[in-house]
């Protein structure tokens, strides 16, 4: 029995013999005939490029009956992420304003001394964390495989680029490159994360985290001192009884009583703290799943695109009854050492807990295990 590639490949060649423009008899074509036919033959050499190859499956036909849509979220996720860029800074500025302007002056005028030192020492270093790693993520180069011709062993070539790729580099469409241990495109960069800033990536995820949980916990009650004071109202019932033709009616009126009087600035920070509770409560809850998510995959050995990869290589080989291990899981602990070049103990100071500029061990090309580290697990392979 035929496979069915065989007859798609068959029933596509008939298709195109019957739907064969005729030329007209008895005279030259005319100038439209011209046109449609030189049409007809550019899109029958399309047809006949998709399924006169050994390549074509199913995945191939429908990349491109979606290949519009797939420019078309490029295109708009390339530029919308100049917006959500602008959006972090915009946000992030107002947290700031506000906690200098309402937060910061009610620490100083009732905490005791020893908590003022800690809140201006612990905010300050993660606002400079903050700062500093989102910088370095949205403006360093994730890496990209050398477009010339070279030694660096490669796994395949890129059907788009066209050059050799690397282990662990896979294409971007929105970047329209391919990218050295690529983990996803992040629109709130407009960058993507790849091997030379995927530390800036999850360094800005963890202590953005940390920040925004720091700032709902310190201005809890302020917080629900300005909701009582902005929402809360009393609320009183009356009852009157109206005797009208021997029926008996019942009116319930509802009244408020006047609020407190407040100035306009006192309005003004109430709204102010209400909204960077609610936005950095918010935050810390989405922006902490994604670091925890991230964490995971740190301590594995995988990234976002791997992981994905490796759960089919998984179910592959347990079909064959074999055991998948990744190549490029170095230990739980080791893991995390190579992505943050934690080479000597005192690294973990200088370079994870302080802002550091440091290229990771690898070049990207070549993944082999760091010699300045010690094996405590067993390379999988």
């Amino acid at each position: 029995m035929r496979s069915w590639r065989w007859q798609f490949s068959r029933m596509m060649r008939l298709c195109l013999r019957w739907c064969r423009l005729c030329p007209k008899r008895g005279g030259r074509p005319s100038k439209p005939q011209r046109k449609l036919r030189e049409l007809w033959s550019y899109w029958k050499l399309l047809l006949n490029s998709l399924y006169f190859n050994s390549l074509t499956n199913s995945d191939t036909c429908l990349d491109c009956v979606f290949e519009p849509v797939y420019w078309i979220v490029d295109n708009v996720t390339r530029w919308f992420g100049v917006v959500f860029v602008c959006l972090v800074i915009a946000l992030t500025s107002s947290v700031l304003v506000i906690v200098y302007l309402c937060l910061l002056p009610v620490i100083l005028n009732t905490y005791p001394l020893q908590w003022i030192v800690w809140h201006l020492t612990y905010g300050h270093w993660v606002l400079m964390m903050v700062l500093f790693h989102y910088y370095k993520a949205t403006t360093t180069s994730p890496g990209h495989p050398p477009q010339v011709k070279s030694d660096t062993p490669s796994v395949s070539i890129c059907k788009k680029c066209i050059v050799p790729k690397p282990a662990r580099t896979h294409h971007c469409s929105i970047c329209n490159t391919c990218i050295l241990k690529m983990d996803h495109h992040c629109p709130w960069l407009n960058n993507c994360v790849g091997h030379f800033n995927h530390r800036y990536f999850f360094s800005f995820c963890l202590y953005m985290t940390m920040g925004c949980m720091y700032c709902s916990v310190s201005c809890k009650d302020m917080f629900i001192e300005a909701y009582n004071a902005v929402e809360v109202r009393q609320t009183k019932n009356v009852n009157f009884l109206e005797v009208l033709g021997g029926l008996t009616l019942t009116f319930k009126y509802y009244y408020q009583t006047p609020p407190p009087l407040f100035s306009f600035r006192e309005k003004m920070v109430h709204k102010s703290v209400i909204f960077i509770w609610v936005l950095t409560s918010s935050v810390a809850v989405a922006l902490g799943g994604l670091t925890l998510w991230h964490a995971i995959l740190i301590t594995l050995g995988e990234t976002s695109v791997e992981r994905h990869i490796n759960k089919k290589e998984v179910r592959r080989l347990k079909e064959k009854g074999k055991v998948f291990r990744n190549p490029y899981h170095y230990g739980k602990i080791n893991n995390w050492k190579v992505l943050f070049g934690v080479e000597e103990t005192s690294h973990w100071l200088t370079r994870v807990l302080l802002p550091s500029s440091h290229t990771p061990h690898e070049d990207g090309l070549v993944w082999e295990f760091p010699q300045a580290l010690t094996r405590r697990d067993p390379m999988t392979i």
